[in-house]
């Protein structure tokens, strides 16, 4: 078993990558059943495919269940499904001291930890992560959130689990497509400031799309190490290092605005059009070459990734794009920073980005891909 830490002091915890994990959980979680129960938060969706095996090791280790089901789908994370599942956990009698799980994707991982973090003002979370995005990205770092009209994540909390177990076997019950999707926050580890790890996802992501073990396995402990660090020193983003994390995200939680929020573009589709577009557009701007971000465009191509706007089904135009970008959570003193590039793993914040020249931008990669 692998185990990465996440060092935050009195908030500090452990995330453990085996595969089969899920099969050895009654042994791994026995210690957080206070009077011998735990209480399962999932989707659908994820009951069928794993709760089962959950379920089954849990008991084997003498552990109560007590499953909460949800719809699943990016519309579960909203103010009627947070009060659904705070009534409950609270019909349930969930106590400070308990412990919840968070079993399934970003979606469960989000509203789990968010609801975690209001109910009887805190009690414990755990995140078991069945995605590949959110194995690599969503459930490390303690970021909780709901969706609101006005845009996606922008009622939460920075709300840390208590423990984030990592199963990759989870994986073959996935549609390739979420699989990809899960891809692009792997390979934004080696833009942000690892090009050897770029170079590594260009060598091995067909293995890692196919089902390879190995591969999976060094790509989410790698994912994890290197998220880990950025939150242990930036817990918050107040010093502006864990922003890297971001990079895709403006452009491609505009990306998924104009699409509604569907399953027309996934979340991971979205940051992978947009981090395309990041690379793009500082290329644009001349901080880096041209060639970088083909390369960049090429990879997003070939794995099957959305790499620009019409490969994400985007129909908006420059100006509407941008208006998205203004309910960003991220907009301070009416300044959007954005993530640009010197370079593959040379990502940095810049906080002097004209919006009109992004939408403008924007504009000209649509008549380029209508030429």
């Amino acid at each position: 078993m692998a185990l990465v830490r996440v060092a935050l002091d009195a908030r500090s915890y452990d995330i453990l990558i085996e595969q089969g994990a899920l099969d050895r959980a009654g042994e791994i979680l026995r210690g957080y059943a206070r009077k011998g129960r735990l209480v399962v938060v999932t989707d659908a969706n994820v009951a069928k495919a794993q709760l089962p095996r959950l379920e089954a090791s849990l008991r084997a280790a003498n552990v109560a269940v007590e499953p909460i089901i949800l719809p699943p789908g990016e519309q579960t994370k909203s103010w009627r499904h947070l009060e659904e599942l705070l009534d409950a956990l609270l019909a349930l009698e969930i106590e400070r001291g308990d412990h919840i799980i968070a079993l399934g994707g970003g979606v469960i991982g989000d509203l789990v930890g968010f609801a975690a973090s209001i109910l009887k003002r805190g009690c414990h979370f755990i995140q078991v992560p069945t995605t590949l995005l959110a194995q690599v990205d969503s459930s490390v770092g303690g970021k909780t959130a709901i969706n609101a009209k006005a845009g996606k994540n922008l009622i939460g909390a920075f709300y840390q689990p208590a423990l984030v177990l990592i199963d990759p076997s989870t994986l073959d019950s996935l549609p390739p497509r979420e699989t990809r999707a899960g891809y692009a926050e792997v390979v934004k580890y080696g833009l942000i400031d690892d090009p050897a790890f770029f170079d590594w996802c260009e060598a091995n992501a067909s293995a890692l799309l196919a089902g390879d073990p190995g591969a999976r396995t060094k790509a989410i402990e790698k994912s994890v190490q290197a998220k880990a660090a950025i939150v242990a020193d930036d817990e918050r983003e107040t010093s502006g290092r864990r922003a890297l994390l971001n990079l895709g995200h403006t452009f491609g939680h505009a990306l998924e605005a104009d699409t509604g929020f569907s399953d027309t573009l996934l979340h991971g589709e979205g940051v992978a059009a947009g981090m395309a577009l990041a690379f793009r557009y500082s290329a644009r701007l001349g901080l880096c070459s041209a060639e970088e971000a083909a390369r960049v465009t090429a990879h997003l191509k070939a794995v099957g990734l959305p790499h620009d706007l019409a490969t994400a089904h985007v129909t908006a135009d420059g100006p509407a794009l941008v208006g998205h970008m203004l309910h960003d959570k991220k907009m301070a003193a009416g300044t959007l920073p954005f993530l640009l590039a010197r370079g593959i793993g040379q990502t940095f914040l810049s906080k002097d980005v004209a919006l009109d020249d992004v939408a403008a931008f924007l504009d000209e990669e649509r008549a380029q891909e209508s030429a």
